[in-house]
């Protein structure tokens, strides 16, 4: 992902005062992007702010967003700019999904806490 992209994203999150904002770098996972930066907004309302302000201070500083999902609901907003997807969620919506997790597991993680999980059983 660009510098001056990851700095614009990050910076549109905290001017609507976005909670707990990741940035994970998750080229070696996957070829579809290079960066997915997760942030939890208190309301729906805040969500909704979150992922247009993103849009919006991405477009004015020459980044064109791909396409934005969710914002009818305001439960899970996803940005996509490309090589950075933007995931912007309720608190209770990020803890259940985890991505965080998710994306920062290798392809052999699932498997060995799978059999961990199997021999405490």
């Amino acid at each position: 992902m660009s510098p001056d992209l990851n700095e614009t994203i990050i910076n549109a999150l905290e001017s609507v005062k976005g909670l707990d904002i990741a940035s994970l770098d998750v080229t070696g996972l996957t070829d579809v992007m290079d960066t997915l930066v997760v942030v939890s907004g208190n309301t729906h309302r805040q969500v909704k702010a979150l992922a247009s302000a993103v849009a919006e201070d991405c477009k004015k500083a020459g980044f064109t967003p791909l396409g934005m999902e969710g914002t009818d609901v305001g439960e899970w907003v996803l940005v996509d700019m490309g090589d950075t997807v933007v995931h912007v969620m309720l608190p209770e919506t990020r803890v259940f999904y985890d991505l965080e997790k998710l994306w920062s597991m290798r392809p052999g993680d699932a498997a060995a806490e799978a059999s961990g999980d199997a021999e405490l059983d």
